[in-house]
C-alpha cells in the first residue's frame, strides 16, 4: 500500500471551548472519514495546528489517529519543525506510533538554501518512514522547485511531494526531472487542474466537511471525466479558495460547523474569522453545500 495515494485528509483539530484538544472527538472523525471514502489522515500538519501544540498533546494526537484507523486506513503525520533534528524527532516518534508514513515540510526557521534543504531531507530519510515533501513556500518561505524536488529525490525514502505552489506546470516540470515522485494536490482550489495533469492523491482540508462528495469530485478527476467532473468543480471553487487563504483553518472549522461535524475554536494567535470573513465563507459553503447535494 502506499499511503500517499487517494484521498488522505488533512486533518483539522477539535478543541474544546476551552481550548484543550479533544480526544475522543479526534479518533470518532478519523472512523467517520474512513467511512465516507477517504483513504487516509494526516494529523499534525497546517490545519491540525502543529505549531501551537506541545510535544505531548502532538505525540497524543498521532496516538490517537493510528488506534482509530481501521485496517487499510493511513495515517500520515506531519514533521513540521525549525530544524532537522526537531523533524526527524516526530518522524521517529511517529514510526513508533504504528504511522503509515510522514507529511513533512522543508526547514521554516528561515529561508533556508537548497543544499541545507537537501541535507534535512536526508536526516529525515534515516528514519525509513515514506517521506511526502510538502512544497508550501507562501507560509515556509522555501520553495521546493522542481529541480530542488529532483535532488530529494535521490534518497529512497522520499516518494512524493505535496504540492501548494498552485502552478500546475510544475506537474510537468517534476515528472520530468524527477519521475519516481508522485505528485499529490496540496491546495484544493488546483485538485481538478492537477489530478488531470497527472497527481495520484489529493491532500485537502475540505474533506474535513464532506468527504463522500469530495470522493465524487476525486474519482471525476481521476477517471478524466471533465464532462461531469468540471462544473462541478467550478460550482465548488469559490469554497475550495479558502483552502489557500491564511485564514483556511478558522474556515474549514467554519465549513465543517455548517455540515454538522464538529469544527470548533482555534488556539491563538489565531482568532475566529471577522464577521465580514465569516459572512462571505457561510454564502460560499451554502453554493458548494447545495452544488454537492445528492452528489
Amino acid at each position: 500500500m502506499k499511503p500517499w495515494l487517494g484521498i488522505v485528509v488533512a486533518a483539522a483539530l477539535p478543541l474544546r471551548d476551552d481550548l484543550s484538544i479533544d480526544y475522543d472527538k479526534i479518533q470518532e472523525h478519523v472512523a467517520w472519514l474512513a467511512a465516507n471514502g477517504c483513504d487516509g489522515v494526516s494529523p499534525n500538519g497546517s490545519l491540525g495546528e502543529y505549531q501551537v501544540l506541545t510535544p505531548q498533546e502532538r505525540d497524543d494526537v498521532v496516538r490517537a489517529a493510528v488506534e482509530a484507523a481501521p485496517e487499510g486506513f493511513s495515517v500520515v503525520p506531519g514533521t513540521g519543525a525549525y530544524g532537522a533534528a526537531e523533524a526527524r524527532m516526530w518522524a521517529e516518534r511517529a514510526l513508533e506510533a504504528g504511522a503509515d508514513g510522514v507529511l513533512s515540510l522543508p526547514p521554516n526557521a528561515y529561508r533556508a538554501s537548497q543544499d541545507e534543504v537537501v541535507a534535512h531531507y536526508r536526516e529525515l530519510a534515516k528514519v525509513g518512514l515514506p517521506i511526502v515533501t510538502y512544497n508550501n513556500p507562501y507560509d515556509t518561505n522555501v520553495d521546493l522547485t522542481p529541480e530542488l524536488i529532483a535532488r530529494i529525490a535521490e534518497f529512497d525514502n522520499v516518494v512524493a511531494v505535496k504540492e501548494f505552489s498552485a502552478d500546475v506546470r510544475r506537474v510537468h516540470q517534476i515528472k520530468n526531472l524527477a519521475p519516481s515522485i508522485d505528485i499529490v494536490a496540496g491546495a484544493d482550489d488546483v485538485l481538478f487542474e492537477l489530478v488531470l495533469m497527472g497527481a495520484v492523491g489529493w491532500i485537502g482540508g475540505f474533506s474535513n466537511a464532506f468527504p463522500r462528495e469530495c470522493r465524487k469530485l476525486y474519482d471525476l478527476a481521476v477517471a478524466g471525466n471533465v464532462e461531469e467532473g468540471l462544473p462541478l468543480y467550478r460550482r465548488v471553487h469559490d469554497a475550495f479558495a479558502w483552502d489557500s487563504r491564511h485564514t483556511f483553518i478558522q474556515a474549514i472549522k467554519l465549513a465543517m460547523d455548517m455540515a454538522g461535524r464538529y469544527g470548533g475554536p482555534v488556539r491563538l494567535p489565531r482568532l475566529p474569522l471577522e464577521p465580514d470573513q465569516a459572512a462571505r465563507a457561510r454564502k460560499d459553503f451554502e453554493a458548494a453545500f447545495a452544488a454537492l447535494s445528492g452528489v
